[in-house]
């Protein structure tokens, strides 16, 4: 009976999380719609993507993932205590610590915008550089603005209600595409300007949005304070400060993704921003659903019962695993496709339209581990133990740049040109000078043709492998609690067998489906999916029978 309770209300919370993650995920894919149409993989479209990642170490660094994991399970247990008062002492404590030290850094950081671009992203210079020290000082207000954002999500999921925190991003993308737009297309602004602005205006509505329900939770209990007797926030420092050092190194060696990634050509910071939008949806939609929701309720389980953690670990993994490899397929058979109808237009040409479909099927070999690893890490931090995630983390990255630099550099010579075929697609650059460091903002295009470099692909690669290393060591760490985690909750040999089937159909028939992106997707992607889902129902996997079993009802219901 409880393994029931425990599956029905995994999936009622995790479709909650979900759908907010998908509406915020759609906007997102918006706004880079947007932002490929005005700005394409040109140096305006690389400075916005740099400026974004340099003051986004706040958001990394205190907002959800970390805020989450230290937050949440001390307020969910004071709430499940029936210690409300105790429980907005909390808020309000860790309310007023995160809004001094993200103001004194915001600060820091708009005064100190061109050092620090000069140093995370020393490969750009001239007009590239100096638009990029504009974004930095435009952006950090409303990247700060995020981290309080953060704090009401931790508040709203305590009270179980996860819908709307996970939807309020849907405001910050809005705040972009509306000055973007309104300002940008017009002409007003430079449209990578445009899009600056409007992630501060993006960020003040994040969190307006998000108060009045934040309000409702409290019930008057709120009291903003720094005051380090508040109940349960000696255990929330310790695990911050925890969390906090180890996502630390994780920022600085990610920066120096940034940093490598400068002195590549012109158009690989943005080709692997719009590649990772994709990347990451799923994994939000299928991995960051099922592990927020799970949190406040793993946060309060006796973690001595260990069946029933164990099943609910299996039901969560099994979920993510059978949509996430649904995703991963789709990605290996239709990736120039799928980049080519939703952000092929305007600035955004074939060339790159076929560099950033590379890097997208690169990514997409990692997607399994990395969203199973999601529901790893709330695991530990249930457990109260945030450093095992955090030293994983660092090991990721770590591992992730040895492969990534050394193949970004060789492969930052070969270039895509999209009016050749077969072996000619691929060619040697002209005049590449790598693996020796020297900027090259002029060498997107070579030779008077439309290529565009392959660099970036070596940034996909170390990540692919960086996810699953960062598995495997969360997997023992977990395993080490006695709650053996599989990839797949037990069900990934069937998946991989439906996924080789059904690739195996995209190899036959893709050679004879039209080439035009909505027509092929429509016609392929369909197949595919029935393939897929057939395939999964034939080997008895238990999502895909409930996934029918649902969509029949809503059918029945509707046809009455």
């Amino acid at each position: 009976m409880a393994e029931a309770d425990d599956s029905a209300s995994l999936r009622r919370s995790s479709s909650l999380v979900a759908a907010g993650i998908g509406l915020s995920r759609i906007s997102g894919l918006a706004r880079d719609v947007a932002l490929a149409y005005f700005l394409g993989a040109n140096a305006g479209a690389d400075a916005f993507r740099a400026a974004l990642k340099i003051p986004n170490f706040l958001q990394n660094l205190l907002g959800e993932g970390v805020l989450s994991a230290s937050f949440i399970p001390s307020y969910a247990r004071l709430l499940d205590e029936g210690r409300q008062q105790d429980a907005g002492r909390l808020a309000g404590a860790v309310l007023g610590l995160l809004i001094t030290l993200t103001g004194v850094l915001v600060l820091v950081g708009v005064l100190l915008a061109r050092p620090l671009t000069a140093v995370l992203a020393s490969g750009m210079t001239g007009e590239r550089f100096e638009l990029t020290v504009t974004l930095v000082r435009i952006m950090f207000p409303g990247i700060g603005l995020l981290v309080v954002s953060a704090w009401c999500l931790g508040v709203l999921n305590s009270h179980r209600r996860f819908f709307l925190s996970y939807v309020a991003p849907v405001m910050w993308n809005g705040g972009i595409l509306a000055v973007l737009i309104g300002l940008g297309a017009s002409a007003v602004l430079d449209p990578a300007v445009a899009a600056g602005w409007g992630v501060v205006l993006g960020g003040a509505l994040q969190v307006a949005v998000q108060v009045p329900s934040v309000r409702r939770c409290l019930a008057g209990s709120l009291r903003v304070s720094r005051d380090r007797d508040t109940p349960g926030l000696r255990q929330v420092l310790r695990s911050f400060g925890t969390i906090v050092t180890g996502r630390g190194i994780v920022q600085i060696t990610a920066l120096l993704d940034l940093w490598v990634a400068s002195w590549l050509a012109v158009g690989a910071i943005a080709a692997v921003g719009y590649a990772q939008t994709l990347y990451l949806l799923p994994i939000a939609l299928f991995g960051m659903s099922v592990a927020a929701a799970e949190l406040p309720a793993l946060s309060t389980m006796d973690h001595r019962a260990e069946e029933r953690l164990r099943g609910r670990l299996e039901l969560g993994l099994a979920r993510s695993a059978f949509f996430v490899t649904g995703v991963t397929v789709a990605y290996l058979a239709l990736a120039p496709a799928i980049v080519g109808l939703l952000l092929g237009r305007g600035e955004f040409d074939r060339a790159t339209v076929l560099q950033v479909s590379a890097v997208l099927i690169v990514y997409a070999v990692g997607l399994l581990p990395a969203t199973a690893s999601r529901l790893l890490q709330s695991v530990l931090y249930a457990a109260d133990d945030p450093r095992t995630p955090a030293r994983t983390a660092v090991i990721r990255v770590v591992v992730a740049l040895i492969i990534a630099v050394p193949l970004m550099l060789s492969l930052d010579r070969i270039a895509v040109d999209p009016s050749a075929s077969g072996a000619g697609l691929f060619t040697l650059a002209d005049g590449a000078r790598f693996p020796t460091l020297e900027p090259v903002d002029a060498a997107l295009r070579d030779g008077g043709g439309n290529r565009a470099r392959l660099g970036a692909l070596g940034l996909a690669v170390g990540s692919a492998v960086g996810a699953w290393v960062e598995f495997v060591l969360l997997r023992r760490a977990v395993a080490r609690r006695a709650v053996v985690a599989r990839l797949g909750g037990g069900t990934l040999g069937r998946l991989l067998i439906a996924a080789g089937s059904t690739l195996l159909v995209a190899l036959a028939v893709g050679p004879a489906a039209p080439a035009a992106p909505l027509p092929r997707l429509a016609t392929l992607g369909v197949l595919l999916a029935a393939c897929y889902l057939g395939a999964c129902l034939a080997l008895r996997i238990p999502e895909a029978r409930q996934l029918v079993g649902h969509l029949g009802r809503r059918l029945r219901l509707g046809g009455s």
